[in-house]
């Protein structure tokens, strides 16, 4: 059976604000999860609901590992990752047909 698009994701409460760092082989579906608040823990507790990078990945196998180290990166790294390709942290949502978060 063939993977649906994995991918790495990085949701965010706002600019600098709480992040919360994802795998899924369905994007779209994980982004109106959490817009729609249907995952309890964090990132409902401090409303994380946009999304500001992801990156595809040719198997699930491959986003976990980028996953895990993402997560093991230092804060700041991870804001420069952010900040290199979505400076400003729009919600790349709005770009995949999501109205703007609530």
């Amino acid at each position: 059976m063939r993977e649906r698009n994995p991918c790495v994701y990085i949701m965010a409460s706002g600019r600098h604000g709480t992040i919360y760092i994802g795998a899924t082989s369905d994007l779209m579906a994980r982004v109106y999860q959490h817009r729609e608040g249907l995952i309890d823990g964090s990132t409902k507790r401090y409303g994380v609901k946009r999304l500001v990078f992801y990156e595809m990945h040719e198997t699930m196998d491959a986003a976990i590992v980028r996953e895990k180290r993402l997560k093991a990166w230092k804060r700041d790294w991870k804001i420069a990752l952010i900040e290199t390709d979505n400076p400003f942290w729009e919600d790349l949502a709005i770009h995949l047909g999501f109205p703007p978060p609530t």
